[in-house]
């Protein structure tokens, strides 16, 4: 695998992504019983803004940068739907000055609470032994060294019948390789759905081929509805783009599909998706189509921007 995550940390794929997985485990909490988070493609767990992945692609810059200088202006509905992810940010950098930033393991640690559990997965070693050095001391967290993908399966439905599957494939160059990611994601959902159906699923996929997202989508929706008798309104497709993500170059686009949405999310994410579009606007003058989101749902109409 020669994708690196390190390149790519704290970009506006992934502010979409941790916005959407921070609120999600802050609903979770609202309720007493323990629950379980479970990551299939863990990776390191945190990232250095200062080190050298990120020094020589700062594509962070453009994304949580942008956020960390501006966020304390926000309009109030903005703001509560970004609090518990800038909770985690201010927690990692102290003293004002923004230098870390977390991965899912880093925010799952940071939100959940004690009596909670946390099962992560990261198959490649060095990525794994990183893994541990940053969250392996918590008590709560397991890792295994082994494919996520096939791990799910033996994961779910966890003993607390509570909890959160986030599943965030590499999603290599290629369209082969992009491809098999998009199946594999859609054997796994269906089995687990199937097994445990009020677990709540976070599917990250990037917005760089438009047909294939929503041949994915669609084809999540046909599986999940038609076959699995799963509500229309407990699907929820959330995503941001920057600028024309039709175009060729760097990744324009990402989002997630959410199962089973935690209550709020909707409306916490009508307030953020727009904000956070106009802020991380990357799109220049000869571009069609500029930073723009949308929040769809089966059977109900989309609201976009």
């Amino acid at each position: 695998m020669n994708y690196r995550h390190a390149f790519h940390a704290g970009n506006f794929a992934d502010v979409v992504k941790h916005v959407v997985l921070s609120l999600c485990l802050d609903r979770l909490n609202a309720k007493d019983k323990p629950y379980r988070f479970i990551d299939t493609h863990a990776g390191v767990g945190a990232y250095d803004l200062t080190g050298d992945e990120a020094r020589r692609s700062p594509e962070w810059r453009d994304g949580v940068a942008r956020l960390w200088m501006t966020e304390h202006g926000a309009p109030d509905a903005v703001r509560a739907a970004l609090a518990p992810y800038m909770t985690v940010l201010r927690g990692m950098n102290p003293d004002g000055n923004l230098v870390a930033y977390p991965g899912s393991p880093a925010i799952a640690t940071r939100l959940m609470r004690e009596g909670d559990a946390i099962r992560l997965c990261e198959l490649h070693p060095e990525s794994a032994e990183k893994l541990r050095e940053a969250v392996g001391g918590d008590r709560r967290v397991k890792i295994e060294e082994r494919d996520g993908y096939e791990a799910l399966g033996a994961y779910v439905p966890p003993p607390e019948r509570r909890g959160l599957v986030l599943i965030d494939p590499p999603f290599e160059e290629g369209s082969a390789e992009r491809r098999l990611d998009f199946e594999r994601m859609l054997r796994v959902v269906r089995k687990a759905v199937k097994r445990w159906p009020g677990g709540v699923y976070l599917l990250w996929r990037p917005i760089k081929n438009i047909d294939a997202v929503a041949a994915f989508d669609g084809e999540l929706a046909s599986v999940l509805i038609e076959e699995l008798g799963m509500a229309p309104d407990k699907l929820l497709a959330a995503d941001l783009w920057v600028r024309d993500p039709g175009r060729p170059g760097p990744l324009a686009g990402a989002g997630l599909v959410v199962l089973n949405p935690p209550f709020g999310l909707t409306e916490h994410l009508k307030a953020a998706l727009p904000w956070l579009a106009n802020l991380m606007d990357q799109s220049s003058d000869d571009e069609e189509i500029e930073s723009g989101w949308r929040l769809v749902s089966p059977e109900a109409e989309p609201d976009a921007g």
